[in-house]
């Protein structure tokens, strides 16, 4: 499905590669996932920053800017997760068919979900970082009382609680976000990514 050819208007396109090129880098989505609090969006929007100050160009998608958008419409039923997932990465790919990195910051809980967002987007285009800090360090880090509320029954199908994270089999990072600072987890990411995102002959 990530190799897919079905655009309408492809061929009237300027391709990928001559946009990589005008960009000076390679387009991937970064895909963190974990459980909620476990600070997808702050690294999210950090790496953000260190990838722009040294000339990429990014965009940063995560539960905010997507839920009050595109997928206002969506509950967090199963189905809705599904349909959630399977817009962000429709989404995604056409971020990278512009030459721009994507990073999202999601849950994305089950491996279905993630499979699914991994064939839309092709496996090659797709970097997945799984946060994994301890469920009750997510849980001190609950400034909204997410998880207290859904201890209380009062959210249901809540993850971490209710509902439960299937940890990825093969991340291409795994960050230990209650043992490492923000300033080292995000150090950690670019050294791993700097080479996939690099044009050749490319200085940052």
């Amino acid at each position: 499905m990530g190799q897919r050819t079905n655009d309408v208007f492809s061929e009237k396109l300027v391709n990928r590669a001559a946009k990589e090129l005008k960009l000076g880098q390679h387009a991937r989505v970064i895909w963190f996932t974990g459980l909620p609090c476990s600070g997808k969006t702050t690294l999210a929007l950090e790496l953000e920053k260190e990838l722009f100050q040294r000339g990429f160009i990014c965009q940063v998608l995560d539960g905010d800017n997507v839920r009050n958008g595109i997928n206002a419409n969506l509950g967090f039923s199963n189905i809705d997760r599904l349909e959630n997932i399977r817009r962000i990465a429709e989404v995604s790919r056409l971020f990278v068919s512009a030459g721009v990195i994507t990073i999202n910051a999601f849950v994305s809980p089950t491996n279905e979900i993630r499979n699914l967002a991994r064939e839309i987007i092709g496996n090659d285009d797709f970097i997945e970082i799984f946060l994994n800090p301890s469920l009750a360090a997510c849980e001190q880090r609950d400034v909204k009382g997410m998880y207290k509320q859904a201890r209380a029954g009062h959210i249901n199908d809540f993850t971490g609680v209710n509902a439960p994270l299937e940890m990825p089999a093969h991340p291409f990072l795994e960050i230990h976000t209650d043992t490492e600072d923000v300033e080292t987890s995000v150090q950690t990411i670019l050294d791993n990514i700097l080479p996939v995102l690099l044009l050749e002959n490319r200085n940052v």
